[in-house]
């Protein structure tokens, strides 16, 4: 474990997390847990898988409330692929089906190398061609930090978009914490991916906004099924945030001992949202509602879960679960970063996302409404890393799932999950590596 691992060990008695713990792991959380947040006391004495991942690559360098099922795909209308927004708003690429529906699938933390876990694939493959979505985001994390050569970390990249490219599904990435973890030896940067994977007919990412944190901050919008309308085409905006990778050493000479060490949203970056999301208005003479989708947990996250800042015992979750509609598992405290970035403030000032969804915490599945946005996670989809331990390793790998319809009052319509026990994919612990896949014509 590094120095930077231990130093979130106190995180737990910092903020009176309930329930018997293991030590903190490399996302600054506790053992594995169970749907109400209690220890699995058969896996909390052993060490954190996610400490061991943290340590290895710092060293080498259920459904929700209103679920519905998924309906056929529709191909997207690809109209401006290839551009550079300088404000980061990108339009013509989506499109809501003849019927006002729109279907979005979101992938988290697929996070592996160029031998991608064949399951994780399959996962990949069946959610596909089961929900036939509209729209794919791998939401951080889509890579770990073992290639040793650019080509390396282009195939563990390729192994995981194919499944979209090969059926025809508008598809982008957002990063995560560990998907520059192997920069220092491959030479490929977030912004060597961005430009790797535009080279994919049916990707959507951009450079995003210019001037501004991070790489690839955009708002995809999907056009309405009915074309301009009175006062606008925007019918739903997809939100594509950087939210970082880790928290520097120090600030202001003092160091993160005690508090999460991720990275957050920073203040430019939440004032190119609310910019952005007024020029949305504008255009559209009416607010455009929208999902938002980053890699690291909000605070608010965390504190849903037990409706409170502080006290954190069964009652204040039984408490928040009829307060917030909870729904789904938390297996492992949340894991933002050390500051809370106010993102959620300007969201509910704004009046436009219905729901903001993460990753990060592979075992964590739960979604629910905070004072009026919904605010979840997406499972991890990859088999390749750390699960819920034992022989549960693989239970929760799976998918989110949005429904969208312009025929609903918010456009907005719900919320499910896919695992691979659906679909009947073997979920035995050990690895199963595969073969990399060949990388379409024209991308190399």
């Amino acid at each position: 474990m590094t120095a930077r691992d231990s130093s979130r060990d106190s995180l737990h008695d910092a903020h009176g997390s309930h329930g018997s713990h293991g030590s903190h792991g490399s996302h600054g959380s506790h053992g594995p847990q169970g749907p109400q947040g209690t220890a699995d006391s058969s896996l909390g004495s052993a060490p954190s898988r996610r400490s061991l991942l943290r340590a290895s690559t710092m060293t080498a360098t259920g459904l929700a409330a209103a679920g519905m099922m998924g309906a056929a795909s529709a191909a997207p209308t690809k109209g401006g692929h290839g551009r550079n927004p300088k404000e980061g708003i990108v339009r013509g690429d989506l499109r809501f089906r003849d019927d006002g529906t729109f279907t979005v699938v979101q992938f988290n933390d697929t996070q592996d190398g160029y031998r991608t876990d064949v399951r994780t694939i399959a996962l990949q493959e069946a959610v596909l061609d089961d929900v036939q979505p509209d729209f794919v985001v791998i939401n951080g994390d889509v890579i770990d930090g073992s290639p040793t050569t650019e080509l390396e970390a282009k195939q563990a990249i390729n192994n995981v978009v194919r499944p979209m490219e090969d059926r025809g599904i508008a598809w982008a990435i957002t990063f995560g914490n560990h998907d520059e973890d192997s920069t220092a030896t491959t030479g490929l940067d977030e912004q060597g991916y961005l430009d790797f994977v535009a080279r994919y007919p049916h990707n959507v990412n951009t450079p995003g906004a210019k001037d501004i944190t991070g790489s690839g901050n955009q708002v995809l919008t999907v056009s309405s099924a009915a074309g301009t309308g009175k006062g606008g085409s925007d019918a739903f905006a997809l939100w594509l945030l950087d939210s970082g990778r880790y928290a520097p050493e120090e600030i202001a000479g003092q160091d993160f001992e005690g508090y999460p060490d991720w990275d957050w949203l920073r203040p430019d970056q939440i004032q190119w949202y609310l910019r952005s999301s007024e020029e949305l208005e504008r255009t559209n003479s009416a607010v455009v509602p929208g999902l938002v989708f980053q890699h690291i947990a909000l605070w608010e996250h965390r504190f849903m879960w037990f409706a409170s800042v502080d006290s954190r015992t069964e009652a204040d979750h039984a408490r928040a679960v009829e307060k917030h509609s909870l729904v789904g598992e938390r297996n492992e405290d949340e894991c933002p970063g050390p500051f809370n970035s106010g993102m959620f403030a300007a969201m509910q000032q704004r009046g436009d996302v219905k729901g903001l969804f993460v990753g990060h915490d592979h075992i964590n599945t739960y979604v629910g409404n905070y004072y009026g946005i919904q605010l979840g996670y997406g499972p991890g989809t990859g088999f390749g890393t750390y699960g819920a331990g034992g022989a549960e390793d693989h239970r929760l790998r799976g998918a989110r799932v949005f429904h969208l319809d312009e025929n609903a009052e918010e456009v907005y319509a719900g919320t499910e999950l896919r695992f691979a026990a659906d679909y009947g994919i073997d979920l035995d612990p050990t690895a199963q590596p595969g073969e990399p896949s060949a990388f379409p014509d024209g991308v190399r």
